[in-house]
């Protein structure tokens, strides 16, 4: 009996002797070679792995940065500290970061529109999307529900009026708002942009007023006014080339429904909220 047991412990010895070593065997014939260099660069990155660079993660990012393949000023939320430290470890000149942050394109406030029915089920703006695209007159505008006030990793959004609002001064331009919004009405725009569309509305300008009166009627007046023609009216709705626009601010005068925002204006009023 006893010499059984010794036997049968012997076995499972000898097996756990051989499994050691195939797994030694495999570790080293089957490793995957590390790249320092992408090590020490994904230590120059905050770690939001919010995709903003246009790479999946920091990981993604700091790998292309070691191939010489991405530029060492992409990572927003980092902001000029991890440019400055990825072109340490790359060896060449500090570049400066674009300072971005998420815009919301609706200004479409509850005294402005209003509902065609009474939703009630769970309260997220995915939700209500899936029930005939929501509760709102306008089928574009946002649903106030605050799907991407959930997402944000700062506390940069709110909803105020019935729409989210996102503070310039907290966005780090993650973009997890821009992916988490059912409308696809969040972008990604530069804080040196003077003027943004504050609506989404593919509607005939007549359906459109009838729906909000904040939104863009398609007049044109903004494209024919505009002399850099930094401005058009694609889909019935007016959308500005941010690479031609001068921040002269004429379109925003012109607009008849004023649902061409004043970025400035914008940072402004935010300043003062953070001053409160």
């Amino acid at each position: 009996m006893f010499i059984d047991v010794l036997i049968a412990v012997g076995i499972l010895f000898a097996i756990g002797i051989v499994c050691a070593a195939v797994l030694a065997l495999a570790s080293h014939f089957m490793s995957v070679p590390v790249d320092e260099k992408a090590v020490k660069l994904r230590e120059c990155l905050p770690g939001a792995n919010c995709g903003a660079c246009g790479y999946t993660g920091c990981d993604g990012y700091a790998e292309a940065l070691a191939k010489g393949e991405a530029a060492p000023n992409l990572c927003i939320p980092g902001g000029s500290s991890a440019a400055a430290a990825v072109a340490e470890v790359l060896g060449v000149e500090a570049e400066a970061v674009e300072k971005k942050f998420a815009y919301v394109h609706c200004n479409g406030v509850r005294d402005v529109t209003d509902t065609t029915v009474i939703y009630e089920g769970y309260h997220t703006c995915k939700a209500m999307c899936l029930v005939c695209g929501g509760p709102n007159k306008c089928k574009y505008g946002c649903l106030g529900c605050g799907d991407c006030a959930a997402v944000c990793p700062t506390g940069a959004i709110c909803v105020k009026d019935g729409i989210a609002r996102i503070n310039p001064q907290k966005c780090i331009a993650c973009g997890k708002c821009v992916n988490t919004c059912p409308k696809h009405i969040i972008s990604i725009i530069s804080e040196d942009a003077s003027v943004a569309i504050a609506c989404s509305s593919h509607d005939t300008g007549v359906n459109t007023r009838k729906k909000c009166t904040n939104g863009c009627i398609a007049c044109k007046k903004c494209e024919r006014t505009c002399p850099y023609g930094a401005i058009t009216v694609e889909n019935k709705l007016a959308k500005i080339d941010y690479s031609k626009c001068t921040g002269c601010g004429m379109c925003h005068e012109v607009c008849p429904a004023k649902c061409i925002a004043a970025v400035g204006e914008f940072h402004e009023e935010f300043r003062k909220e953070n001053q409160k």
